[in-house]
């Protein structure tokens, strides 16, 4: 790590978000994988009714934080689905945090999961979504998991307004590395609005809302700068970008809502 726990401590503190503050800060920034997970699934909650017991499925779990934080702060007993990290690697950070008769690490596609319909209490996922759940048919199979009335949420990275021609040449912008911050997956990112259409006109959920992180980029800007001092980016930094953009084009959208 470059620089001093107290330094990071520093650098990730927001009070939108008192729950992720009570964690290690270097263990906060190590699971970098995009936005700050924690902040995410905080604020997501924020909408969504978890109680202990509850199975939820953490779908795209990345490095498993968000799994570990719903299984601490919500007592859920949490399936970690991924298929980018391999399961073994979950199961030792989950071991270490103590959680491994609640947390149950999974490799598994989005389009081939290997659980049974209505089993889920919830479904949760974070920066993941964008990825596989933008075709019209995924939802209805998809929610197929949750019981009747559960509960489904995602945030993904968002845009504030849609995108009418060509890039923002600010978001094509060739980084240090000389690759882009746009790349042919950004055309998963959408408005809120438009997550509201794409989920309200299907019979399989009900009670859908769906909205932005008020000031999301900066939030996103502040552990991407953290993470950036830390030494923990795997990529080129986004922080750039996001600055130049300063929330014209992009943001975070979060989207709930409850099986029929």
């Amino acid at each position: 790590m470059k620089i001093s726990k107290n330094k990071l401590q520093e650098l990730l503190k927001n009070d939108k978000y008192p729950r992720s503050a009570k964690y290690d800060p270097e263990w906060v920034v190590k699971g970098w994988m995009g936005p700050n997970v924690l902040w995410l699934t905080e604020w997501l909650c924020e909408k969504m009714e978890l109680k202990p017991g509850m199975r939820v499925l953490d779908m795209g779990c990345g490095k498993a934080l968000s799994s570990i934080f719903l299984a601490k702060e919500y007592g859920a007993q949490v399936w970690a689905n991924d298929l980018w990290i391999p399961a073994a690697e979950n199961w030792q950070r989950i071991k270490e945090a103590g959680l491994e008769n609640q947390i149950f690490p999974v490799h598994a596609e989005a389009h081939a999961l290997p659980y049974a319909d209505e089993f889920f209490d919830a479904i949760v996922s974070l920066d993941s979504y964008q990825y596989y759940g933008t075709d019209d048919l995924y939802l209805p199979s998809f929610i197929k998991l949750l019981k009747p009335g559960g509960q489904i949420g995602i945030v993904v990275p968002g845009l504030m307004q849609d995108i009418d021609g060509p890039v923002p040449e600010h978001l094509m912008a060739p980084r240090q590395n000389r690759s882009t911050f746009w790349v042919d997956e950004c055309w998963g990112f959408h408005t809120a609005a438009w997550w509201q259409r794409h989920w309200s006109k299907l019979a399989c959920i009900k009670d859908v809302a769906a909205d932005m992180l008020p000031d999301g980029w900066k939030d996103w800007v502040q552990y991407e700068d953290a993470c950036e001092e830390a030494g923990t980016l795997i990529f080129a930094t986004e922080a750039d970008v996001l600055k130049a953009d300063a929330g014209r084009y992009m943001g975070l959208v979060r989207v709930v809502g409850r099986r029929q």
